[in-house]
């Protein structure tokens, strides 16, 4: 793979912005290390473009026919290498040089197909790229479901975040995918976005930008969404203790300051709970809800999702330190996997660990336990939430350059979500990396 040609820009009218965007895409398809002629885009506008969304996609594809396969959605905000776009008209677009037989735009009226029955008898998704509507019906068990039709589990992406039309682009073909008839491309509701086969190597990384401020406790009494007791002692007095606070005697509002600054990380029943033991940090098997409540009656803590007995629960912050190390922890590791000394299996790997999450495939003519040299990145997609961006980082774009910093000068498109997506959950306030990687030196 060359690296991906990518393009952004801000104005109040879409279609000058688009203009720009083109520009820029045109002047670097004609560089000899990115594609010349890729055929799969991702599309990302900001909300302010939200009812264009059909004509930017039509001007967008009539400029760019090579282009014939379209995926992306809308969030409150867009980034790209070393910027972001919060809350003003912006669009950001990559065009990915990803084989064709290497990957599937699908969407919830031509959905990704279950694994071929024989093998070598069709397109098999290994990973995928997935924009859903927050407002989707059982989407935690969608979500589920679709992880299933891969063969890694591990899909990453997030929910459309928009004020006005909550929108997603999936354009397959000769703009109309098998299944989907006459549709224009953009849809509102359910999931789409793009599956990628066994040829395409991912790395991807989740960071949740949290402190742990108390240890690790087992839920051992719970009832909907009420934490009761956690390791057989009431909730809210583990949550009093741990932040050295108290409800009673005088003025309560320090403490219940206090309160509403902290969240909890779950993690579910069954799973063990590497991440914060092995490093003190949250790994992917945990979900970080919010405190909706105190039941002072049953001193318990309502949270902001189910809860059950057997669950691992522990109470933690969000700051801008803690933020910005979590961010560079996650990029380091994605150089550390791209290291010229690292050594691959040759079969798709993907594991789960304190650290985060990896998906990797070999190039489909496999490839032997030996030194990768040369591994580059040739392109990378950052969701991230729309309550982190600039105002969690300190300033403007920070975040942003944080990834840039680490990773270098790569090709980068992304939004600022409603939910992000990870393996088969759900997250908030978190920001989830992929990058996609060339392994084959030789073929640039």
């Amino acid at each position: 793979m060359k690296l991906f040609p990518t393009g952004h820009a801000t104005h109040p009218q879409w279609r000058m912005a688009a203009a720009l965007v083109l520009a820029q895409l045109r002047a670097q398809m004609a560089l000899p290390d990115y594609a010349a002629a890729p055929t799969l885009g991702l599309l990302y506008i900001t909300d302010h473009y939200g009812n264009d969304a059909q004509a930017l996609l039509d001007y967008l594809s009539g400029e760019l026919p090579e282009v014939t396969d379209w995926s992306g959605t809308v969030g409150v905000g867009v980034s790209a290498n070393n910027a972001e776009y919060f809350d003003e008209p912006a669009l950001s677009v990559m065009l990915l040089d990803v084989p064709a037989d290497q990957y599937r735009v699908f969407s919830g009226v031509a959905p990704l197909p279950t694994h071929a029955p024989h093998p070598g008898s069709g397109f098999v998704a290994h990973t995928a790229l997935v924009h859903a509507d927050g407002r989707t019906p059982e989407l935690a068990e969608l979500l589920t479901e679709m992880a299933a039709r891969t063969d890694t589990g591990y899909l990453f992406g997030g929910l459309s975040a928009s004020r006005t039309s909550s929108v997603q682009f999936a354009v397959g073909g000769d703009g109309n995918m098998a299944g989907q008839g006459g549709a224009s491309g953009v849809f509102d509701g359910g999931l789409s976005g793009v599956a990628f086969g066994a040829g395409v190597t991912l790395v991807s990384r989740v960071t949740q930008g949290c402190q742990p401020v108390g240890a690790l406790r087992t839920i051992t009494a719970a009832q909907d969404n009420v934490v009761l007791a956690l390791d057989g002692e009431p909730a809210l007095d583990v949550l009093l203790d741990t932040l050295q606070v108290s409800l009673d005697g005088g003025d309560p509002q320090p403490a219940l300051r206090k309160v509403r600054a902290t969240l909890a990380g779950l993690v579910s029943a069954g799973e063990q709970p590497q991440g914060q033991r092995r490093t003190g940090h949250f790994g992917t098997d945990t979900r970080v809800r919010h405190i909706v409540g105190l039941d002072g009656s049953r001193r318990g803590v309502a949270l902001a999702d189910h809860v059950e007995p057997g669950m691992h629960l522990a109470f933690c912050q969000r700051n801008v330190a803690a933020a910005r190390a979590d961010l560079m922890r996650i990029c380091a590791e994605i150089r550390e996997e791209l290291s010229p000394e690292e050594l691959e299996p040759a079969s798709l790997v993907s594991s789960s660990s304190a650290d985060g999450e990896m998906a990797a495939a070999n190039s489909a003519s496999g490839a032997s336990a030996a030194p990768q040299a040369g591994r580059r990145i040739c392109g990378a997609i950052y969701v991230s939430c729309s309550g982190r961006g600039g105002p969690h980082f300190g300033r403007p774009s920070a975040e942003l350059q944080i990834v840039r910093h680490a990773l270098g000068d790569v090709p980068l498109a992304g939004f600022f979500a409603g939910g992000e997506i990870a393996h088969h959950h759900l997250y908030g306030y978190t920001g989830v990396l992929t990058v996609f990687v060339d392994d084959d030196p030789t073929a640039r």
